[in-house]
């Protein structure tokens, strides 16, 4: 028997491919533990330089403190990102898919004793498709992710139903591209899986993490409203809000689509990504994207100072001094401070259910995050009512 530490960097999906191999070693008969395990597991991102560079720094650190250390992920399947780590570390550059398989069986199992292992977080990510198809200028995940694919429909209303039995009150189906989801055979595209995932007795919430604005269409949307389950939360990526920046970087739509494409969700919690700095971003055009992301009510950006990733498009380009970005990337969070701090000042006197998910914390239904009195059980979901606003939240009377 090894005991085993798993840790991911980067987006929910890393985290659920972590969580697939934290299982497959839990069933293999394998012990979780923390520093000093036999085994370290680090799933890494490469989606700006310096994810990579925290990515190495873990993988060093794990190196030192476990007798073995496995790189998997996006960070793995970069050529040369983990050039020169320490002879105890193995780099897996493999599918997602493959990786737990792979890795179980290098450490080595011992007999099937944990068949089902809980999440270790009170709500449950579903990765439902991985890979991406398209090539945007500035991102790399197409070449270390590969092609867009999805899980068979069954398959991922089986883990819904499994994680909610396991005690999960939220489900959050993930992706590389979620709107790409097709299982043909079964005649489902995501507006039915949203809906019949919502649907599966027991479940309280269920969120999406993150989709495309060519993807939020009216069958959709249609599904996101009648599904009494569903967050009143979505993540859309603008990246930005300027046309000749939106073409140079490969996006496959315009400001106007954007905001189109999201005013009937208007009521909804909006949030979504922004890259500061493109090559050829210039004042102008970085004014658009604020007055975009205002428009389109966002409530919260999170902020990429643009970062060339080796094999995109624009990997030679980086044409914007970092003083300029970060400047930039300072205004936006500003911006988007200010907007957060808006829309909870709106639930003043309100209740909303929260979901505590650690001690005195918790989120709304709408995503929006809340402070509740400590006592609160962890796990689950309570009727708070908002009595004021902080830096860090709604403060809310249970």
């Amino acid at each position: 028997m090894a005991t085993f530490s798993v840790r991911f960097l980067g987006c929910k999906v890393s985290q659920t491919d972590a969580q697939q191999v934290r299982e497959r070693l839990l069933a293999d008969g394998h012990t979780e533990t923390g520093e000093g395990a036999d085994v370290a597991v680090v799933n890494a991102c490469c989606v700006t330089h310096e994810a990579v560079s925290k990515s190495r720094q873990a993988v060093s650190r794990a190196a030192r403190s476990h007798g073995r250390v496995y790189v998997t992920g996006c960070g793995a399947n970069l050529g040369g990102a983990f050039a020169g780590a320490a002879p105890n570390v193995h780099v897996v550059a493999r599918r997602s898919e493959e990786t737990p398989a792979f890795v179980a069986g290098h450490v080595g199992a011992i007999g099937c004793v944990q068949a089902d292992a809980r999440l270790e977080r009170v709500r449950a990510f579903v990765k439902v498709q991985d890979g991406c198809s398209f090539s945007c200028g500035f991102c790399v995940v197409p070449l270390v992710r590969g092609a867009s694919r999805s899980r068979a429909a069954g398959a991922v209303l089986g883990e819904v139903r499994r994680r909610v039995e396991q005690g999960h009150r939220e489900v959050v189906l993930t992706g590389i591209n979620l709107g790409c989801y097709r299982d043909r055979e079964a005649g489902y595209r995501l507006s039915r899986l949203v809906h019949e995932a919502g649907s599966v007795p027991g479940l309280e919430r269920l969120r999406l993490s993150s989709i495309e604005v060519n993807h939020v269409d009216d069958e959709l949307v249609a599904a996101l409203r009648d599904t009494p389950t569903v967050s009143a939360h979505l993540h859309v990526p603008l990246q930005s809000g300027d046309d000749p920046v939106l073409r140079a970087m490969g996006r496959r739509y315009s400001s106007a689509t954007f905001l189109r494409r999201l005013a009937p969700l208007a009521d909804f919690n909006l949030t979504t990504d922004v890259i500061v700095g493109f090559p050829g971003e210039d004042e102008a055009a970085f004014a658009r994207t604020l007055e975009i992301v205002e428009q389109a009510g966002i409530t919260k950006v999170h902020v990429f100072p643009y970062s060339p990733r080796p094999g995109t498009k624009t990997e030679a380009a980086d044409t914007v001094p970092r003083a300029v970005k970060k400047e930039r990337s300072a205004r936006l969070r500003a911006a988007s401070h200010a907007a957060c701090m808006r829309r909870w000042q709106t639930k003043l006197g309100t209740r909303d259910a929260v979901l505590v998910d650690r001690p005195g914390r918790g989120y709304g239904d709408d995503y929006s995050p809340w402070l509740v009195p400590p006592a609160t059980a962890v796990g689950g979901i309570v009727r708070a009512r908002a009595s004021a606003v902080t830096e860090e939240g709604i403060v809310g009377v249970v």
